[in-house]
């Protein structure tokens, strides 16, 4: 992963998380002794990240802070970029396009977490010859996330509404090409789910279904379970 750029969108308000963090953003929330963030980083240093572009908005200024305090993986560049007001992730990206210097760019969300392999994640991109590839992970309980159909090719044919139940969802991870990201940024879209990936024509977005470990830091009940996930121990 050392010529992949990496982007985190952390911009978003926390609505869900005001009861248990208060003014801490998600990307600092403490887990096992140290902010979500320094696990994050460490997780991407890991796999041979070199350069992080941070994309914040609400409370970016505690963000800065805490990564001037050094408490971060010294083999990373970070860069980071605050948002003039709130964006949806489309938007977000097409606010940092100019940041993002490397012909392929790994998205992530900055209040998820999994354990997937994220060589194996570039070189299936790299294989299947797309533009796009989403990460995709099977979940016990579908019920908070969007399901997505992956068929026997590994392209996504549909993405289907909430629903209980075992099913595989977009675990908000994706590798874009230069390319996609120039159009992203020139569709005046807002929801990079939404007004972008949805409306792509069935076969067109390569799915790549991992076998890893799902947390969404949204909730103060993932929140509580977060340091056994994140330290690779059985919940």
């Amino acid at each position: 992963m050392t010529d992949i750029d990496v982007t985190l969108l952390a911009g978003g308000l926390g609505s869900r998380m005001r009861g248990v963090s208060g003014d801490t953003p998600k990307v600092l929330a403490p887990i096992a002794g140290r902010a979500f963030l320094g696990h994050l980083l460490d997780h991407l240093a890991a796999y041979g990240a070199r350069r992080v572009v941070l994309c914040l908005g609400h409370l970016a200024d505690r963000v800065t802070a805490w990564l001037a305090q050094g408490d971060t993986n010294r083999s990373l560049d970070v860069v980071c970029q605050i948002e003039p007001s709130q964006m949806g992730s489309a938007a977000a990206l097409a606010y940092i396009r100019k940041d993002l210097k490397a012909g392929t760019v790994l998205v992530m969300s900055g209040d998820t977490f999994l354990d997937a392999d994220l060589r194996a994640f570039v070189a299936s991109h790299r294989l299947s010859g797309a533009e796009a590839s989403v990460l995709c992970v099977e979940v016990e309980d579908a019920a908070r996330f969007g399901r997505v159909e992956v068929g026997p090719d590994s392209r996504v044919r549909r993405f289907l509404d909430k629903a209980p139940g075992r099913g595989v969802i977009n675990a908000g991870v994706y590798l874009f090409s230069a390319a996609f990201l120039d159009r992203i940024a020139a569709s005046g879209a807002s929801s990079l789910t939404r007004d972008v990936l949805h409306k792509m024509p069935p076969g067109t977005l390569h799915g790549h279904v991992a076998k890893a470990r799902f947390i969404d830091m949204g909730t103060p009940e993932s929140l509580a379970v977060a340091a056994s996930v994140i330290g690779g121990r059985e919940t």
